[in-house]
């Protein structure tokens, strides 16, 4: 094993640890997909779901898609160091 393997492994343990975080802390969606098949939520028209970005919620979306894609991207990554 390889310095940069060790290093990155430990880079993916703590990310995974701060994803696991980020899901925990948002809000559950209560319609799911009931909500979807019957039209239910508005489709965007609301206030809130035009800035649902600025929210908390919004933030922690996006902070959650931001560290699962670099999460992909170490997991390529260690795949070719290792």
């Amino acid at each position: 094993m390889s310095v940069g393997y060790i290093v990155v492994s430990v880079i993916i343990a703590v990310l995974c640890i701060v994803l696991i975080g980020l899901i925990l802390m948002q809000n559950k969606n209560a319609s799911g997909l009931t909500g979807a098949i019957s039209g239910m939520g508005g489709g965007g028209n609301t206030y809130w779901d035009k800035n649902k970005g600025r929210s908390l919620e919004g933030q922690l979306g996006k902070y959650t898609k931001i560290i699962t894609a670099v999460l992909f991207v170490l997991i390529l990554c260690i795949k070719f160091l290792g």
